[in-house]
């Protein structure tokens, strides 16, 4: 007795010589904030104190427990328990475990044990290719014709810059903990947006981010349908076959995406699906090869077409956008290390093919090319190319339904207390009959958008200036200032700045010439 009475007094003479030092260390971090030195602020200070203060506190707790359990034979075996978590935070496993890791050990242990599918690196490469490389190339000619050479400097422009923001997204779901290493924090786009907005608006941003992710996935879905439609359309003319009647056969064959569970699984579709890419890419650009003699170079122009260069800008950012699946994919990861490298030759691999693509078919068609390129192509060819363009379609769709579905579970059904509806999993993970049934009629909900809006170029344009140049170029640059202020060296904020104020002037045109595209093209009653 005496023993634990001699330990408790001077456990808190340590606590009160520990929070004299810790207030001291605060007042001197706030002089060298003063000076420029550190870009702490008194209130950061104070709280950087009370969370020292907890931990301190947290710790002589767990010695004096450890004391009590020896004294009565006691063994510690929960302490390499409370080591499981740590794994959640510090993502690379690398570095001493921080004590602040400790005190949310029950939350951690349950993450640990989720047996969730880690995907590599190369699968992870794949879902973006299929991303930036989907079906949205086939528009890409048709950016050309009214932008000409500026048409092709924003193809690569528009790479640099969404591997950037891309990468600065990332870069916001993590934070320095006080052994200064890397901890992710946040595991979201939507967390991303809440911490921005706090303390006045805590949900504000979260909800602005989740409406934009849902119009953006979902018009991908629909772009797809759409696409899948008109393809088998012009392969078999001949045929007594409406648009809108191949639109539900591609639909009926895209239900058994209501039963995907898992990112792996997807990630095996945007495999096949970057083949058939390839294989299209190649055939395409052959058959273009053959006809160099009579390549139109004397048609790229210099100038634009102001009126219709807008809504290709909306197509060209469009065809970059994978900043939606970013967070989860990288979560995902078993090497998230690895990300940057990932996302450098992916959207290098992306530029180089979309130019060659884009150029080569222009030069072919001119003034003649499509908003879909290959309704330029012979019949004979087309019905070939246009297969393979309908099963990279389907292999496509799975991707943005997949992550649509995973932000309305989150937002209406899996959000904790604050969800409207009941969780759709029973015990075990497996799905409710109920939530299959949400999951198929989002599926159909995709099927008549596209019967009802069936222009490809003009939607895609719509959907990348509205959302796409949001979500691609806004958002991440207004949350890396806003996160990462204190840490930004110039060139940074100039880039930040600048990508704002470009994507912001390119979002409101392309809005405003692509909404004009469609009620013309209402108006005088065009088919596509």
């Amino acid at each position: 007795m005496a023993h634990l009475i001699r330990h408790k007094i001077g456990n808190k003479l340590t606590n009160a010589a520990n929070t004299v030092s810790n207030k001291s260390q605060a007042k001197v971090s706030g002089v060298f904030a003063r000076l420029g030195f550190q870009a702490a602020t008194d209130e950061e200070g104070l709280g950087f104190v009370d969370c020292d203060d907890l931990d301190f506190d947290y710790r002589q707790g767990m010695q004096m427990d450890i004391m009590q359990g020896d004294e009565e034979g006691g063994d510690m075996d929960g302490g390499d328990e409370l080591m499981v978590g740590d794994s959640h935070y510090q993502r690379d496993g690398t570095g001493p475990p921080s004590s602040s890791s400790l005190k949310n050990t029950g939350a951690c242990n349950e993450l640990a044990l989720e047996d969730k599918p880690k995907i590599t690196t190369w699968d992870a490469g794949w879902n973006v290719t299929n991303a930036i490389q989907g079906m949205f190339v086939l528009g890409l000619p048709y950016a050309i014709l009214h932008g000409g050479y500026l048409g092709l400097f924003l193809i690569i422009f528009a790479a640099v810059v969404c591997c950037y923001t891309g990468k600065i997204l990332i870069a916001c779901l993590y934070e320095e903990n006080e052994d200064g290493i890397l901890v992710r924090v946040r595991d979201s786009y939507v967390d991303i947006a809440n911490a921005c907005c706090q303390p006045r608006f805590p949900s504000l941003g979260g909800h602005i981010v989740n409406v934009a992710q849902i119009i953006e996935l979902v018009m991908t879905c629909i772009l797809y349908v759409v696409v899948s439609g008109n393809l088998m359309v012009n392969s078999f003319p001949n045929l007594p076959v409406s648009q809108k009647a191949w639109s539900v056969v591609a639909t009926a064959a895209l239900l058994p995406c209501a039963f995907l569970k898992s990112l792996k699984a997807v990630s095996k579709f945007s495999l096949l699906c970057t083949i058939a890419h390839f294989v299209i890419n190649i055939m395409v650009i052959a058959y273009c090869l053959s006809r160099a003699r009579d390549w139109a170079w004397d048609k790229v122009k210099f100038y634009i077409d102001v009126k219709k260069f807008p809504i290709s800008i909306g197509i060209i950012v469009f065809s970059y956008t994978s900043q939606i699946f970013l967070p989860s994919l990288e979560g995902n990861m078993q090497r998230p290390k690895e990300f940057h490298c990932m996302m450098d030759w992916t959207h290098i691999g992306a530029c180089v093919l979309k130019g060659l693509f884009a150029l080569v078919a222009y030069l072919t068609w001119a003034d003649a090319t499509k908003e879909v390129i290959t309704d330029n192509l012979p019949s004979t060819i087309r019905a070939v190319v246009n297969l393979f363009l309908v099963a990279k379609a389907l292999l496509s769709y799975p991707l943005p339904f997949f992550a649509a579905v995973e932000v309305l579970e989150k937002s209406f059904f899996q959000d904790g207390g604050r969800a409207i509806f009941p969780d759709c999993y029973g015990p075990g993970g497996r799905i409710k009959s109920w939530g299959l049934g949400l999951r198929c009629l989002l599926v159909v909900f995709t099927l008549i958008m596209a019967i009802f809006v069936p222009h490809f170029a003009l939607l895609m344009g719509l959907t990348g200036s509205l959302t796409g140049a949001g979500l691609c170029f806004l958002l991440p640059a207004l949350f890396h200032l806003k996160l990462m202020w204190r840490k930004l060296l110039w060139h940074h904020v100039f880039f930040d700045v600048a990508i704002f104020v470009i994507g912001g002037i390119c979002s409101i045109s392309g809005f405003i010439h692509s909404v004009e595209g469609l009620i013309e093209a209402f108006k005088y009653g065009v088919e596509e």
